[in-house]
């Protein structure tokens, strides 16, 4: 992050609202002297949180962007991801899914990919599965699942799988601050994916039993940690995960 074009950019939007110092900093529940440290670029040791939290009452949108060892990051998140897309396709192929990954769409302009699009023929329904190896914006993750969900028909079609019923999942690398997240944010998510943990794991393991007693539909929304059998160790190298059981003497 370049902390004196920040700064700038805090300092003339917080101009153009006439707003003071002071006034910033009531709104962001910091002191004036934080302001003026993040106006002046000087805030590499201030809490992140105080940072964003100016930023937001300015309506100013903050890019945070990781880099490590050139294109190894890249590299070590790619392989981060894939482990849990195959972790999950081998999971739908044991239920009887027929699965695509990384299925692009172009539909009345809006274009996109969605992670692993799944499709069960006895039971004639379509999946659309974000993967997500750590938690990401809530409202933008749910927005794009959304969009992707609303297309999911027409991107079936074009594969030649004819759901009568769409279903969606986000499927999240496990880990505490996956999970931390997930928990800060209890209303949100549940609100979104009703279906979660080992609920959402059995209806995908089971589709046809989508129905209760009652005949009345479950709701097709679900959200779910996963643990693949593999795990990622150095930029881009994939390795399975055993456990060693000590030796005993003879």
């Amino acid at each position: 992050m370049d902390a004196l074009r920040v700064g700038r950019a805090i300092r003339a939007v917080r101009r153009q609202y006439r707003w003071t110092q002071a006034e910033v900093a009531a709104r962001a529940s910091v002191s004036p002297s934080s302001v003026s440290r993040i106006e002046t670029g000087t805030f590499r040791h201030m809490p992140l949180a105080a940072v964003l939290s100016v930023a937001a009452v300015l309506e100013v949108h903050l890019d945070l962007v990781p880099r490590w060892r050139g294109e190894a990051l890249d590299r070590l998140l790619d392989a981060a991801h894939a482990a849990l897309v195959d972790d999950l396709v081998n999971r739908y192929r044991r239920s009887g899914w027929e699965v695509a990954v990384e299925v692009s769409f172009a539909i009345n302009g809006e274009r996109g990919a969605v992670d692993l699009l799944a499709f069960h023929p006895a039971a004639s329904i379509v999946a659309v599965n974000e993967v997500k190896s750590v938690v990401p914006d809530a409202q933008a993750t749910i927005h794009a699942h959304d969009r992707k969900t609303r297309l999911a028909r027409q991107i079936a079609l074009e594969r030649d799988w004819r759901p009568r019923r769409i279903a969606r999942f986000l499927a999240i690398g496990e880990g505490r601050t996956s999970r931390r997240r997930i928990e800060a944010l209890p209303g949100v998510f549940s609100a979104a994916y009703p279906l979660q943990g080992r609920a959402a794991l059995a209806w995908i393991d089971d589709p046809a039993g989508a129905l209760d007693a009652e005949g009345v539909e479950r709701p097709i929304s679900g959200l779910f940690f996963l643990s693949p059998a593999r795990s990622v160790k150095g930029a881009g190298q994939v390795v399975s995960r055993h456990r060693v059981r000590p030796h005993r003497a003879a």
